[in-house]
């Protein structure tokens, strides 16, 4: 099933607990008045067989990620800016809302079932909010005022309640939070990112959650925001042999779930979308060729002074790039680009 020259490392947050999920409650039908689930129910021995902890020793070959493959399916010249040249980027609000409702919800689990409470979720948000300003101090100019600082800590409130709605915290246990993957193809390119929460039931199926803290997608547009999905389906299949139960998108923007149960045709299909992108990726890179593709994503681009499409002029391309695989994963794919 799986292909046995696969191999996965995996490593958490260094502050989230491991834990076994107590089944796949239903997420809309959870009732929050309902007792939790005791916290000490375990998956069978082997439930999370082949996540291990990360090798010092392991291959250093071309590796591709859902965010970094999304660039270049999104905008060739985003890819460039992002991966070959590593232009800066200032931090938009959207985006770090995104990452603190992000750690909020970490967080969470790690209180006992009982105290995952929307109270509880709440009084995370100010000291997560300092710790990430600590860690990043160019947050401190984010906001031209306190009143729009307030409306934005409103909005993550917000959907820290919304989540609420979507599910019980007190009835899950996650197997793993923040959990980085990966897993080497048979023609030598590593699949890689950071899956937002798995869940392994007793019986050894996983379920992959992900938070968005945007809206759902239009109809239209939901195979494109699926492919994240997919792609770290991919990965876990080829690193343990096991196709996950259910993939699962929690848009926290307007409170929507979209579950989706994929099959090893699905992940087959995925697997050849990407290996022909990481060849376009390679031929673009050998070429220096790296053209805009305008859309409405353009309207949130960091680059557009610098961008043909928009009257601008690209910077040379550097004559030693970084590889692919040097640079970090976005903690979050709240950014519309």
């Amino acid at each position: 099933m799986g292909d046995k020259s696969a191999t996965v490392t995996a490593a958490e947050a260094p502050d989230a607990a491991r834990r076994a999920s107590a089944g796949f409650a239903d997420a809309r039908s959870a009732n929050p008045g309902a007792e939790p689930t005791d916290p000490h129910v375990t998956a069978e021995p082997g439930a999370a067989d082949g996540v291990i902890p990360e090798r010092a020793d392991r291959p250093s070959g071309p590796s591709l990620s859902p965010s970094r493959a999304g660039d270049f399916l999104t905008c060739p010249l985003l890819y460039r800016y992002r991966v070959i040249d590593r232009l800066p980027e200032p931090p938009s609000p959207a985006a770090v809302r995104g990452t603190l409702v992000h750690s909020v919800l970490e967080r969470l689990f790690d209180a006992a079932a009982a105290d995952r409470t929307p109270d509880a979720a709440r009084a995370l948000v100010e000291p997560e909010w300092s710790r990430l300003q600590e860690a990043e101090p160019d947050l401190a100019g984010l906001f031209d005022d306190d009143a729009q600082r307030a409306t934005w800590l409103d909005e993550v409130m917000g959907m820290l309640d919304r989540y609420f709605t979507l599910e019980d915290p007190r009835r899950i246990e996650p197997a793993h939070r923040e959990l980085c993957v990966e897993a080497e193809l048979a023609s030598g390119l590593r699949l890689r990112g950071y899956i937002d929460r798995l869940d392994i039931a007793p019986d050894g199926q996983m379920r992959i959650v992900d938070y968005k803290t945007g809206g759902a997608p239009p109809e239209e547009f939901e195979q494109r925001a699926l492919f994240q999905m997919r792609f770290y389906a991919l990965t876990l299949w080829r690193a343990q042999g096991r196709v996950p139960k259910l993939l699962q998108l929690m848009y926290l923007g307007n409170g929507e779930i979209v579950r989706y149960e994929p099959d090893e045709a699905d992940l087959l299909a995925t697997e050849r979308k990407i290996e022909a992108l990481w060849v376009a990726i390679e031929r673009a890179t050998l070429n220096r060729d790296w053209r805009p593709r305008p859309g409405r994503i353009c309207d949130w681009c960091a680059h557009q002074a610098i961008c043909p499409a928009f009257g601008g002029t690209p910077p040379p391309v550097p004559d030693a790039p970084v590889r692919p695989d040097e640079i970090p994963e976005p903690r979050d794919g709240a950014s519309p680009v």
